[in-house]
Formats: structure tokens, C-alpha cells, sequence
């Protein structure tokens, strides 16, 4: 049996979206944006993770900053610390400041601001045994050191290869951290990180090509609720043999900017007792 764990996530509204610059392939800002749409979307996936029993706090979005309403990119909390975030491409940089003033008005104590070019949850994930991290596109390498001396937790580096998984986010979902499963697209990384990824997770959920396209893997899950873009058909039968449950939602909007239900999620995980 699968058990869901209350989780406490951070999100942003997407008050301020629009693609008016491209920072990876999914961005084209000659198509438009249906604003209205996409904050009915986000408001979607915001109520469905409070009927799910998790506790979801919000972020003021800010004039100038589209890609703001991608909360996981802009820190990252284990055992109630906090690494900031430092953004590769400029457009995005103003956004690291604005969650690090969030973080130190509601709490958080324990909040360092990175040297190395990191963007968070995007190339961060977090098991309960490993810190799973992703280079080639956007976070640093130097990162990933920076991170394990921080929070204390093995770091594992995983090369990303293909510019349309520019993220480690849109390319491996946590499945159940407590238990260190995951699911991925074995095509967005390369052999030596696909064979690390085979030796650390050799029963992992192996997503398709189909189903990486539709940012599938761009999902967050409780442990039993996996919260999924619902074009990713192909993961449902996947999940459910394993005794999740997929949740999908409509986040057709915001995929315009190459971002999905786990961009907009941050998880703000507590101390461990």
C-alpha cells in the first residue's frame, strides 16, 4: 500500500506570465499566451493539492518577472534549510532575491545564498538518501558540491544531453522519497548517467520518449497521489501497477514557457526531528 505524506509546497501565481524571451526551445514568443487560461490552470493545480491535504503558501509574484510563476527554480529546502538560487540567464536573475526575502519573512533561519550558478528544484532532487543534480544547461557543476556541503547529503551529478529536458525536472520525478524510487526518461541523459541512474534505481519507472515530450516528468507525487500534466497518457498504467495515483491536470499554458506542474511546485520540506 502506498501512503501519501502531508506535504507543505510554496507556488507563485502566474500573474505576470507571458513568453516574451527564449531561454530554451519550448519558448516562442511569437505565440500567444492565453493569461487568463493559464492562471485558471495554476489555480487548478494550487486547489488540487489542498483537496489532497497539503499545505500550499503563496509567493507575491512581481512586475517584470514572467517566469516567476516557476517557484520550484528559486530555492531549495531540506531539513528546513534553505539554498538559494542563482540563475543562468539574466532575464531570470531578479527572481532569486524575491524568494530569499520570502524565506527570511516567514521563518526560515537557516538561508545561505549560493557562489554557483544553481536553479534549485529545477536540477535538484531530493530522496531520502541521495540529492539527485543536473548539469549541462543550466546549474553549475561547482553547484553541486556547494549543495552537499550545505545540506550534509550525498550529491549525485547526472549529465543532461538534450536541450529540450534542460532541467533535471523535466526529466526524473521523485516517485517516493521516503523509499528512493524515481521514474525517468533514460533519452535525456547520457550513457554514464544513465548507467549510474540504472545502478543507483534498478527498478525505476522507465517514461517513454512520447511521454517526455508532453513534460510528463515533470510531475510531483506525495508518495501515492503523482500529480502529472495530463497529456502523459502512457505514465497512467506505469503508475498505477506500482500503486500510485495519478492526478492529471491541464497545464497547457504554461508549457508554452517549458514548465509544468513540478516548475510551478516547491517543496518546503522540515527539519528532521
Amino acid at each position: 500500500m502506498r501512503t501519501a505524506t502531508p506535504r507543505r509546497y510554496l507556488m507563485c501565481p502566474p500573474a505576470h506570465f507571458r513568453v516574451t524571451y527564449a531561454i530554451n526551445p519550448w519558448m516562442d514568443p511569437t505565440k500567444p499566451v492565453d493569461s487568463a487560461l493559464a492562471l485558471f490552470q495554476w489555480e487548478d493545480l494550487r486547489d488540487r493539492y489542498r483537496a489532497l491535504g497539503h499545505t500550499v503558501e503563496i509567493l507575491d509574484p512581481e512586475p517584470g518577472l514572467p517566469d516567476m510563476v516557476f517557484a520550484a527554480n528559486g530555492a531549495t529546502v531540506v531539513d528546513g534549510r534553505v539554498l538559494g538560487a542563482r540563475f543562468a540567464n539574466p532575464e531570470r536573475a531578479a527572481e532569486a532575491p524575491a524568494h530569499l526575502a520570502w524565506f527570511r519573512a516567514h521563518g526560515f533561519t537557516d538561508v545561505q545564498e549560493p557562489e554557483h550558478v544553481n536553479e534549485a528544484e529545477g536540477d535538484f532532487a531530493v530522496t531520502s538518501t541521495w540529492i539527485l543534480a543536473g548539469q549541462g544547461f543550466r546549474s553549475s557543476p561547482l553547484a553541486h558540491d556547494e549543495a552537499q556541503e550545505y545540506f550534509g547529503r550525498p550529491v549525485i551529478s547526472l549529465e543532461l544531453t538534450d536541450p529540450r529536458y534542460y532541467h533535471l525536472d523535466t526529466a526524473l520525478t521523485v516517485l517516493d522519497d521516503a523509499r528512493d524510487e524515481i521514474m525517468y526518461f533514460p533519452g535525456a541523459f547520457t550513457p554514464g548517467s544513465r548507467a549510474v541512474l540504472s545502478r543507483l534505481f534498478p527498478g525505476a519507472l522507465l517514461a517513454t520518449a512520447d511521454d517526455a515530450a508532453v513534460l510528463g516528468l515533470n510531475a510531483v507525487s506525495d508518495g501515492r497521489h503523482v500529480v502529472l500534466p495530463r497529456a502523459a497518457t502512457g505514465l497512467h498504467a506505469p503508475l498505477r501497477d506500482r500503486g500510485f495515483e495519478p492526478v492529471p491536470v491541464d497545464l497547457s499554458e504554461l508549457h508554452k514557457a517549458g514548465g509544468s506542474v513540478k516548475c510551478c511546485t516547491m517543496e518546503l520540506r522540515p527539519a528532521t526531528p
